[in-house]
């Protein structure tokens, strides 16, 4: 009976030297106290009681029995070498306009030397909340409140560059920081608003007003084209008009030029002067216009009605002498 006794001693401590470290994990071992090796993924071996795994704080999200996330800070053997989410509680930070500001922030980290998070660091998942919440406020505290609200990448470069240069010592490298949520006080955000709105209403007036002159200056131009077009219209009209005339008055030249001919052609062989017949039309047709008028009451004999006379006895001799022949 002793004899398995002592088997069964025997067994439970080799069972316990037996460590399955599954992927993406570690086991920081120190062999009576101190450091001694880390262990990768796979069934390792260690030896009781003389080699233990060293435990560290580690920080999980779990559900109570109302169904709401908890944070819980536990002992682990266990160190996760995978990207670490922590969503830190809100917190109230001050700009450098002195506006308190609530700010939610997120931070992705990542074990890369698990070594050091253990023997650098008492309480990692602390340190860390605490040292982003500290250089949140130092990097807010630069910025006034318009800065704050419109430069998210900003803050979160300047975050990550301070948290990974501050935590490298630590075995640990945050890749990014993000903030979720910036709540400025209401009265604070009842201001932004109607900023918002009155700024909006200028933009519209502005927007307006540009449309009303561009609707001015559209028309004046349709305007000023449709008159060029109407005056070139004029120009071309009278300038076929003016043409129209002086063709007219070539052919009534042209036509009074063959009359004349004709008519010298028909007294060449008469001793009578066509200079007379010519004076006594135009002296007729002048006296025609003179008496044409409805209201003309007093009919008048020009002071050379006797150059008319004897023209008129001209053409009576011209008719005498066409009447002989």
């Amino acid at each position: 009976m002793i004899a398995l006794g002592i088997l069964a001693l025997l067994a439970l401590w080799l069972i316990s030297g037996i460590k399955i470290v599954q992927q993406s994990e570690t086991m920081v071992i120190e062999r009576l106290g101190k450091y001694n090796r880390t262990l990768s993924s796979g069934i390792k071996i260690i030896l009781p009681i003389i080699e233990k795994p060293r435990s560290i704080i580690w920080r999980y999200v779990k559900q109570d029995f109302h169904g709401y996330n908890v944070v819980v800070n536990q002992m682990s053997s266990r160190i996760d070498l995978r990207e670490t989410v922590y969503d830190f509680p809100k917190q109230n930070v001050i700009t450098r306009d002195n506006v308190v500001t609530e700010i939610n922030a997120l931070l992705y980290f990542q074990v890369i030397d698990p070594m050091k998070s253990i023997y650098e660091i008492a309480n990692l998942p602390d340190a860390i909340e605490k040292l982003t919440q500290t250089t949140l406020r130092n990097v807010i505290g630069e910025m006034d409140l318009d800065q704050t609200l419109t430069s998210r990448d900003t803050i979160n470069s300047k975050l990550r560059a301070v948290l990974d240069e501050a935590s490298h010592k630590w075995g640990v490298k945050v890749n990014r920081v993000e903030l979720q949520d910036i709540n400025p006080p209401h009265d604070i955000r009842d201001a932004m608003e109607k900023q918002m709105r009155a700024e909006r209403d200028r933009r519209a007036m502005i927007l307006e007003a540009e449309g009303t002159k561009a609707q001015l200056v559209l028309e004046a131009e349709g305007q000023k084209v449709a008159e060029i077009n109407q005056a070139e219209g004029e120009k071309q009209s009278q300038i076929l008009i003016a043409e129209g005339q002086a063709q007219a008055k070539l052919k009534i030249a042209q036509a009074e030029a063959a009359a004349i001919e004709a008519i010298t052609n028909a007294i060449k062989t008469t001793n009578a002067d066509p200079v007379n017949y010519l004076v006594a039309i135009r002296y007729i047709d002048a006296l025609k216009e003179m008496v044409s008028g409805e209201d003309n009451k007093v009919v008048y004999m020009p002071y050379e009605a006797t150059g008319i006379l004897s023209s008129i006895g001209g053409i009576k001799e011209l008719l005498g002498v066409a009447e002989k022949k």
